[in-house]
């Protein structure tokens, strides 16, 4: 499936029940955390149906995909961007639907500046969801997706330099395709994060590009200095004998 008939995908997915239950807890937690990061630039990578920086406060906002209302039409494997010049990135469920992400993650991490925010939304294939698409047809989305281990998400941000500093997770419900369902096991919502926390049908990750100082060493100049010269003191014509060892006296210091 292209990057063009996954964005379309998606957004039909959404307006499905169970789509409409993934938005309503994925764009909270969007709103919350980008709300806390500043900067003067923002990108959102995929699902451009949906807008995950509304509750930002960085003036520049841009979202990028093959097709669809963005602002850049771009591949997320070479992303048409400077280095170093993003404050925030958010991928909303990219890196499933790519025969690449960690190619992704590198573009990512080019891209943003030292000390600058990236927030993800993944599947788990370690839930009802993930069971769900191990059992299940895969032709249509989500399903079609290559669900990635959340271990294995956080050994390749900690390689790209991504310091994780936050996440979640989501959508304990089984995956129904109808709200009556949804609504009858709503309950495995409120209990998930407490009795199986690492089996939400969604998690999420945030993460700093964290930039290693260098500190130059240098040489200790003053040490290699060659040591002042003791110069001798110029002699003193005296009249009578007495006075030089007056004189003497006077510029050694001796009394």
């Amino acid at each position: 499936m292209t990057s063009n008939d996954t964005s379309r995908a998606a957004a039909a997915w959404l307006e499905t029940p169970l789509g409409r239950y993934l938005l309503a807890r994925e764009q909270p937690y969007f709103d919350r955390t980008v709300a806390d990061i500043f900067g003067y630039n923002a990108l959102q990578l995929g699902v451009p149906s949906l807008d995950l920086l509304r509750g930002s406060r960085i003036p520049y906002r841009l979202r990028i995909d093959a097709s669809g209302p963005v602002g850049l039409r771009a591949d997320f494997r070479d992303l048409a961007v400077a280095s170093n010049s993003i404050d925030l990135v958010v991928l909303p469920h990219v890196l499933e639907f790519t025969d690449n992400p960690h190619q992704v993650l590198r573009e990512v991490a080019r891209v943003l500046l030292p000390e600058a925010h990236v927030v993800i939304a993944c599947f788990n294939p370690w839930s009802l969801w993930g069971f769900r698409r191990a059992l299940g047809r895969k032709a249509n989305y989500p399903w079609n997706g290559r669900f990635i281990n959340l271990p294995r998400l956080k050994d390749w941000l900690t390689l790209l330099g991504l310091e994780i500093t936050g996440g979640q997770m989501g959508c304990y419900v089984p995956p129904s395709a109808t709200e009556k369902w949804l609504a009858r096991f709503a309950f495995m919502d409120a209990a998930g994060d407490r009795w199986w926390p690492i089996a939400g049908g969604v998690y999420f990750l945030q993460a700093v590009k964290r930039v290693r100082g260098l500190r130059l060493i240098l040489p200790r100049w003053t040490d290699r200095l060659a040591p002042a010269k003791s110069l001798a003191p110029a002699p003193k014509k005296v009249a009578r004998p007495e006075e030089a060892l007056t004189a003497r006296n006077s510029v050694t210091g001796d009394s």
